[in-house]
C-alpha cells in the first residue's frame, strides 16, 4: 500500500540519510526502481511529472499501474507516490486521483499567491493524508519544457511556506535539472545552512540529483536534505544501454526485436543505477 512520504522522511532527517525520488516514465521505469527499493530494504519515492503521467494517459492510469505492480511483486517496503513540479490544478487531480504525495511548485508565482495556493493544496491534502512538498526559488536546468537558472532561496520566504504546514520543502540552493555544465559552481551551503536553521525542522529537498558531485551530496545531507530526485541519470542509462543492444545487432538475433528482449538491458541499467544511489544516500536497509 502507497504510504505518504511524511514519515519517511522524518525517519531519514532523524538519522541523517536521504530517501531518493527516482522519477518513473513508463512500466520497465517502474518495476525496476521497485523491485531494487525491495532487494535494498530501502523506502522509496516514485516521482511522476505532469508530462509523464500525461504520456502514461493520466493520473489514474499510474496509480493503477503503480498500486497493482505493488501487490504483484509482493513489495513491502514504504513506497510513495509523488506528483513532481505540480501545478495548482495538477496537485489537486493527483490528491483525488490516489497518489500519496504531491508538490506544489509555486516558486513562480509571487510569494503572496505562492502561499494561499501552498495552503489550498495542504488543506485537500491532509484531509486524506497525503504527503505536500513545497518550493521556494526555482531549480534550474529544463523540466517539462520549463527552463529555469538554478535561482537561490530567500530564507525569509522559506520560513514562510515553511510554517504553513508542508511536510518538505524543496529549496533552490544553485542546483539544476539535467546535466550540470562544466562551469556550475557547485551547491550554495551557506544558503542551504540558513533554510535549515529557519524551516522548523522539516526535511529539506534537493532536486537536480544527477551530476552533483559525491562529497556534495554527503554534505547536503548532514545539513539537512533528506529526500534527493534523480530523473536524468536513469534517463541516460536507459539509452546507452538500449543503444548497445541495437548497435551489437542483438534485436536481429532470433527474436531480439521483443521489446520485452529489447527493453531488458535498460531496465537493469536503472536497477543498477538507483542501488547505486541508493547507497550513496545511506537509505540501503532502512526500510
Amino acid at each position: 500500500m502507497l504510504v505518504s512520504a511524511k514519515e519517511m522522511l522524518q525517519k531519514a532527517k532523524a538519522g541523517k540519510y536521504a530517501v531518493g525520488q527516482f522519477n518513473i516514465n513508463n512500466l520497465e521505469w517502474t518495476k525496476a526502481i521497485l523491485n531494487t527499493a525491495q532487494s535494498c530494504n530501502s523506502p522509496v519515492i516514485l516521482g511522476v511529472s505532469e508530462g509523464a503521467a500525461k504520456y502514461m494517459t493520466g493520473y489514474g492510469t499510474v496509480v493503477g499501474m503503480v498500486n497493482g505492480m505493488m501487490k504483484s511483486l509482493n513489495i513491502t517496503v514504504p513506497v510513495a507516490l509523488h506528483l513532481d513540479h505540480g501545478e495548482y490544478e495538477g496537485a489537486l487531480g493527483c490528491i483525488e486521483a490516489g497518489f500519496s504525495s504531491v508538490m506544489f511548485d509555486g516558486s513562480h508565482y509571487p510569494i503572496d499567491e505562492n502561499i494561499e495556493k501552498t495552503k489550498e493544496v495542504i488543506r485537500r491534502a491532509k484531509e486524506k493524508g497525503v504527503s505536500v512538498e513545497a518550493e521556494v526559488g526555482a531549480i534550474g536546468g529544463e523540466e517539462d519544457g520549463v527552463i529555469g537558472g538554478g535561482e537561490k532561496a530567500d530564507p525569509k520566504e522559506c520560513e514562510r511556506i515553511a510554517s504553513l504546514g508542508i511536510d518538505m520543502l524543496a529549496a533552490g540552493i544553485g542546483n539544476i535539472h539535467g546535466p550540470y555544465p562544466a562551469n556550475w559552481p557547485g551547491l550554495d551551503f551557506d544558503v542551504l545552512a540558513e533554510v535549515e536553521k529557519v524551516s522548523g525542522g522539516i526535511p529539506l529537498v534537493l532536486h537536480g540529483g544527477t551530476g552533483i558531485p559525491e562529497d556534495m551530496i554527503k554534505k547536503a545531507i548532514s545539513l539537512g536534505v533528506s529526500k534527493i530526485n534523480v530523473n536524468t541519470e536513469c534517463q541516460i542509462v536507459f539509452a546507452d544501454a538500449t543503444r548497445k543492444y541495437i548497435e551489437a545487432g542483438s534485436d536481429k538475433k532470433g527474436k531480439g526485436y521483443d521489446p520485452r528482449k529489447l527493453l531488458k538491458p535498460g531496465y537493469e541499467a536503472i536497477m543498477a543505477a538507483v542501488k547505486e544511489k541508493m547507497e550513496l544516500f545511506g537509505s540501503i536497509g532502512k526500510a
